[in-house]
């Protein structure tokens, strides 16, 4: 379950995040409001991804779950950054 979580997080981060939330407790787990999960879900969806799979109810995050939470933080920005960039060269033309 965790390799296809994360394969399919790298594809769709939002329909994954939906899947974690209907099928499993895992983002109850990691965060304690759902606000903080919507907001999540609508602002950084890697990094909300990467971090409920990294999060363990013990430990929290640590270690390489860091790292993971990290890449995703840096797939959201590069997400951004792309879009922008696109919508300002297609209104150029």
């Amino acid at each position: 379950m965790g390799c296809f979580a994360a394969f399919l997080a790298l594809l769709l981060p939002r329909f994954t995040l939906f899947v974690l939330w209907v099928f499993t407790d895992r983002l109850d787990r990691a965060f304690d409001s759902f606000v903080v999960g919507f907001l999540g879900f609508l602002l950084l969806p890697y990094t909300t991804v990467l971090y409920a799979l990294a999060y363990d109810a013990r430990d929290g995050v640590t270690g390489f779950g860091w790292f993971l939470v990290i890449v995703g933080f840096l797939f959201d920005l590069g997400s951004l950054t792309n879009g922008s960039r696109e919508r300002r060269r297609s209104m150029a033309t």
